[in-house]
């Protein structure tokens, strides 16, 4: 293994549990349930006023 001086250990250690966490929070937002209100549906499906 290469020696590192320890600033670069400090920067790999803090670039490992970056990624780590960035990497479960992507885990944790694709698991995440979204859910859709019906007043938000329902004023969708209302008629458009505007003629444009």
């Amino acid at each position: 293994m290469p020696q590192l001086s320890p600033l670069n250990w400090i920067f790999l250690f803090i670039l490992f549990w970056a990624s780590a966490l960035s990497f479960s929070i992507l885990i944790w937002w694709s698991k995440k349930t979204f859910f859709k209100s019906k007043s938000i549906s329902s004023s969708s499906m209302k008629e458009n006023k505007w003629n444009w």
